[in-house]
């Protein structure tokens, strides 16, 4: 089956949990009007379903190659680019001034929603080029941008990010490309891996951010700086000069994603890559925070992607398969296995999370468009506090939930979901990456724990639970069952907020190993919120779409909320347990 964009879910998370309506009265967002957004995610709508839907099992099954020095994409990856570039897509959230469309990030992110449920493999390429405008725009000198900007913007060009090398992973005090000063610019040394959509012939150039360090740089994170590194060096009038020295030694081979090249990026084999400082000298990776925050809530918009192109398929599967009989079934004639117990459970199970993944995706989305907009400096500050704690929430949580999510589609066709020909296999090796890239997991838990829980002594985590706390009120106040769940599940978070405050001061291994559970515990109880705020607005529906989210809502607190608890006990009493034995015992 193919792609169809969840729209009415869209619109009503956009509209009534996330406060698209906040973000829209900015004065900077004037011309999103509900017309244009209407348009915009109408429009997207038809993009995903007739242009990247299609190609997703292309992607797949013949993906991107290298031949003769030359990355080739998969057949119709170049003209589905074009039609992201002739209708300036990739500009939808930058400003006009670089030729952007200057609409609300928020508005973005459920674009990208579409996009990537649509086709991963191909959305990784706007997505990155994004990231990279971002970093630019951000901390490029005026003459930077005026020479990168406008046709990364419009998508003409694309960008990457080059932080990971051999041996060093996620330990990026450990790179060791180098960067000597000639002139006006420096000469590039140096490999880097895992570079996404670090070649390809779609676009006539690539900007390339790189990480390196200079020669009498700083050991360490602090000795890390920021170079563009074009793949055809820019002249000063815009047009392109000669071929840099970076090239793609090698492309991945991988598990799944394979439209996505993947590449080992050698720079300076020759004479040395020709680049020119972001900045200041040895803050690259404070710069490049910028360029990973975003891509963080990209991978994690990822997770809720491939999560609802799986559930769409696992539903449709199970509509269109008729085998035995459900138990109490009394029906007549024969029926799909949708009204199979078990097999309901698994696709409530898939859609209640879904959902929840979804409001918490966009209205993250949304703090970061208040954070960088707003007029008053108190309510910037309070989008951004809670921007931060949401990230690693959404990179995370959410992915580790595309995990599970893509499984039960799999596990709802039974042994055809195990066969390629169905897709699910796919939408299950295309998901598990996304755990991974930009920090697996527990680097999201440690963010979360170690950086912005322990170091204010948990003031900000608290500041989100009483957010939390005012909507679980307010659905309590409605008679809404998931309103009392939801308050002791915060509770709970409070409690173990103050544990880990505590077992910091005991040993600062405790709050490491219980990092993950804790951040799982988190992205539930917020999840909980959205479901709850979305059931206050369906609060007295009795049929129909609003009916439906207060059955999701009952049905996430009775099944998922419900695990809090033994995270909790998780948390405060288990995580001594995984320091305990020996490691030759392991």
């Amino acid at each position: 089956m193919t792609y169809a964009a969840p729209l009415a879910d869209i619109k009503f998370v956009l509209e009534n949990v996330a406060g698209l309506g906040k973000v829209t009265a900015l004065p900077v967002f004037a011309e999103a009007t509900p017309d244009l957004v209407e348009s915009i995610l109408e429009e997207a709508a038809k993009i995903a379903a007739d242009t990247l839907a299609p190609l997703n099992r292309i992607g797949d099954t013949d993906g991107a190659k290298l031949v003769d020095g030359k990355v080739r994409v998969s057949p119709g990856w170049q003209e589905a680019w074009n039609v992201l570039v002739d209708g300036g897509w990739n500009g939808l959230p930058f400003s006009p001034e670089h030729g952007g469309m200057g609409l609300p990030n928020v508005l973005n992110t459920a674009v990208h929603e579409m996009w990537q449920a649509a086709n991963m493999a191909f959305t990784l390429c706007p997505m990155l080029t994004q990231g990279a405008v971002n970093a630019v725009e951000s901390y490029g000198t005026a003459e930077q941008k005026a020479l990168y900007l406008p046709k990364m913007v419009t998508g003409e060009w694309t960008g990457t990010m080059n932080l990971t090398e051999p041996g060093a992973g996620s330990d990026l005090a450990a790179i060791r490309t180098k960067a000597v000063p000639e002139g006006d610019h420096y000469r590039i040394s140096g490999s880097k891996i895992f570079i996404t959509y670090g070649d390809h012939e779609m676009v006539e150039n690539i900007i390339h951010l790189v990480l390196a360090r200079l020669p009498d740089a700083p050991a360490g994170v602090k000795g890390i700086s920021l170079f563009i590194v074009p793949k055809f060096l820019v002249n000063a009038d815009g047009s392109l000069g000669a071929r840099n020295d970076a090239v793609c030694a090698s492309l991945e081979h991988k598990l799944g994603i394979h439209g996505s090249p993947t590449a080992v990026m050698a720079f300076g084999e020759k004479d040395g890559a020709i680049g020119t400082l972001v900045g200041e000298a040895n803050r690259g990776l404070e710069y490049m925070f910028t360029m990973m925050n975003h891509a963080r809530q990209a991978v994690g918009l990822q997770g809720l992607a491939i999560a609802e192109r799986a559930y769409q398929q696992a539903l449709y599967y199970a509509r269109e398969r008729v085998q035995g009989k459900p138990t109490g079934w009394t029906g007549s004639g024969p029926t799909g296995i949708v009204n199979h117990p078990d097999v309901r459970r698994m696709l409530m199970t898939m859609k209640c999370q879904i959902e929840a993944m979804r409001g918490l995706i966009y209205s993250a989305a949304a703090y970061v468009d208040i954070a960088h907009n707003h007029d008053d400096a108190a309510e910037r500050a309070r989008a951004q506090l809670l921007a931060d704690l949401y990230t690693p929430l959404v990179k995370g949580w959410s992915t580790e939930l595309g995990n599970v999510i893509a499984s039960l589609g799999v596990q709802v066709h039974g042994g055809m979901g195990y066969v390629e020909e169905t897709g699910a296999a796919q939408h299950f090796r295309d998901a598990r990456i996304t755990t991974i890239y930009e920090g697996t997991t527990a680097i999201q838990a440690n963010d979360l724990v170690l950086r912005k829980t322990l170091r204010d002594g948990g003031q900000g985590i608290r500041v989100l639970l009483a957010d939390v706390a005012a909507t679980a009120d307010a659905a309590a106040a409605a008679g809404l069952a998931i309103g009392a769940k939801l308050k002791a599940a915060i509770n709970t978070a409070i409690a173990c907020t103050d544990w880990l405050v505590g077992a910091a001061k005991e040993d600062p291994r405790l709050p490491a190993g219980a990092a993950v559970p804790f951040l799982e515990l988190m992205g539930i109880v917020v999840g909980a919120q959205m479901m709850a705020k979305a059931a206050v607005v369906a609060q007295g529906a009795t049929d129909g779409f609003l009916a439906a989210k207060l059955v999701t809502a009952d049905f996430y607190a009775d099944h998922v909320l419900s695990k809090v608890d033994g995270l909790g006990q998780s948390i405060q009493a288990g995580s001594k347990a995984i320091m305990a034995l020996d490691e030759a015992l392991l």
